[in-house]
């Protein structure tokens, strides 16, 4: 078999293919992590964002391949998480504008466009660091490039290149020297390689069984759906009076083409600016086929009503936002629960606002006690995530579509969660800026010296100054056997970590969160926050008070009660 020109379908049967292969070693990938700690995600992220692709694709898939390849670029983009997901939107990002324009493509077109793709993610990446999914990608692409000048048959070309990231895979621990002392190879080289072997497969004749079919991951509508609903049902210390616009309303528009009867040509920017007079927690996504709208509005009807002027509506849901908030109250009520420090749920999208802001505040957190104190300090919307939960580039679109502020500002507060929220920032139509926080204490830091009347650029720099005030450690557990430099860990041990750098282990949280503690403390710090999570007691907190105490008198302590899930302690250190 020999294939010397790729159309849009076959490259949606390698992409389908793919798709299924890293789906169905999501946790190989996961657990190649080279932190011992329940947060290894790069396999679940890279999964969920190549399933918010494969979801656009299945809608818009097309014999010509620059219209399956942007569907796919597209719902990648929208659908990324974490470091991983987003370099892999952006790797098929450059992929389809190489390929744009064209109905199908010869061997050295795809080479070029594999090249292309890692140009992006190189352009997306401030420091590209080598021995990543990064290196996989570019020596794949180079010897593709190479393979074609002397091949004509793409399954040739995608044969070297498979070759070629496994060898570069297996030479990523001698580039990292962390994932050699760890003994894994790079998870998201993996993640990738796991898709190249799908697009091999697929070019070979291999056929997706109806089983596998159905079993094909579908993240894309149906996480939005939780998403919202999940903040729907959070909201239970709003009055169900308060709420101004009644109805979450969700649908997709088909644009007619210019010459059908009775229909409108389409503009999104007058079409967002009349939706925006209808309700609020707007978000509009389009391209030049179909337009995606999630709005809270008074009256539905007249939104679907205007809607359909420009096509066909499909995939309509419409949700009675009060009667959910009246029956959530009511079964608070009747359970016995409801407890004046009980907060809500973090929120992906943020409360009506009606008054231009001059400034809008997103943060990113875990945990309801956090959640709490974000709001407390000032911030707008709290998006969910955090440990084992990256937002998408999507989550912090709607999260900015519902602020109505003339600059938006986002506090990541997890290194893995910083490129997708810089993703979102460049789609945005309002200026955002991201603080590159990579911890809940850099965050709070950053806020403390946030000032609403000076300019975004003072902000940004006084913002992220103050990262380097704080210290932050952690404690969790650890879910392998391995060894950090000098520090032996076993699975179930308890790990503290200053910083990024595992310092103790053991199988007691109290003495592993003593330990941490007392060794991030020095004679110039002054203030140490412990922020309590879900595995740990007040008890055990008291207790590192005391420690604190007995070690260094003149240190002011504070208990919060954070809440996370995952890491028993948090530490901030100032």
């Amino acid at each position: 078999m020999v294939h010397t020109r790729l159309d849009g379908v076959l490259f949606s049967r390698m992409v389908y293919l793919g798709a299924n292969l890293l789906s169905d070693n999501v946790r190989v990938v996961d657990g190649l992590n080279v932190f011992p700690v329940p947060d290894g995600d790069t396999g679940t992220n890279m999964n969920l964002t190549f399933s918010s692709g494969v979801e656009e694709l299945t809608r818009k898939e097309s014999p010509r391949i620059t219209e399956s390849a942007t569907a796919l670029a597209k719902g990648l983009l929208m659908g990324a998480r974490g470091n991983s997901g987003v370099i892999l939107s952006q790797l098929f990002r450059g992929f389809s504008k190489s390929v744009n324009g064209k109905d199908e493509v010869n061997a050295r077109q795809f080479a070029d466009a594999l090249k292309a793709g890692v140009d992006s993610a190189y352009q997306a990446v401030m420091k590209p660091v080598e021995g990543t999914i990064l290196t996989v990608a570019r020596e794949a692409a180079e010897m593709a490039v190479r393979a074609a000048r002397t091949s004509d048959d793409i399954i040739s070309v995608m044969e070297k290149t498979y070759e070629q990231a496994q060898a570069t895979l297996l030479r990523t621990p001698e580039m990292l020297p962390v994932l050699k002392e760890v003994g894994v190879v790079d998870s998201g080289g993996q993640g990738l390689l796991f898709i190249y072997e799908g697009f091999l497969r697929a070019l070979r004749g291999e056929e997706l069984s109806a089983d596998r079919e159905r079993s094909l991951p579908r993240i894309g509508q149906e996480e939005l759906d939780k998403l919202i609903s999940d903040q729907h049902n959070a909201q239970i210390h709003m009055k169900t009076e308060d709420i101004t616009y009644g109805y979450c309303t969700e649908f997709m528009v088909h644009v007619a083409h210019s010459t059908e009867p009775n229909k409108k040509s389409f503009s999104e920017a007058l079409f967002r600016n009349h939706l925006d007079t209808m309700g609020d927690s707007l978000l509009v996504v389009s391209d030049d086929e179909v337009v995606k709208v999630h709005i809270h509005a008074e009256h539905p009807g007249s939104v679907l009503q205007y809607a359909q002027q420009f096509g066909s509506l499909h995939r309509l849901k419409i949700e009675n936002m009060r009667e959910q908030h009246a029956n959530i109250l009511k079964a608070e009520e009747n359970k016995g629960q409801a407890k004046p420090e009980t907060v809500a749920k973090p929120e992906t999208v943020a409360k009506p606002v009606t008054e231009l802001l001059p400034y809008g505040l997103i943060a990113v957190a875990a945990g309801e006690g956090i959640a709490t104190i974000l709001r407390s300090m000032g911030v707008h919307v709290v998006v969910e995530g955090g440990q084992t939960m990256n937002p998408s580039t999507e989550d912090f679109m709607k999260a900015i579509a519902g602020l109505n502020a003339q600059h938006i500002i986002i506090l990541p507060n997890n290194s893995n969660i910083i490129m997708a929220a810089q993703q979102a920032s460049e789609l945005a139509e309002v200026p955002v800026s991201v603080i590159p926080t990579k911890s809940i204490p850099q965050g709070l830091a950053a806020l403390v010296s946030f000032r609403t009347d000076v300019e975004p650029e003072t902000n940004v720099q006084a913002m992220t100054k103050a990262i380097a005030q704080v210290k932050t450690g952690m404690v969790t557990h650890a879910v392998r056997d391995t060894q950090m430099g000098e520090v032996q860990i076993k699975e179930g041990d308890f790990i503290g970590m200053a910083e990024k750098e595992i310092v103790t282990a053991g199988p007691d949280l109290l003495a592993c969160a003593t330990t941490l503690l007392l060794g991030m403390v020095d004679e110039d710090s002054e203030i140490i926050t412990i922020f309590l999570g879900e595995d740990a007691t007040e008890d055990q907190a008291h207790a590192l008070e005391k420690a604190l105490s007995d070690a260094y008198a003149d240190v002011e302590v504070e208990i919060q009660a954070g809440g996370q899930p995952l890491y028993p302690f948090i530490f901030s250190v100032e």
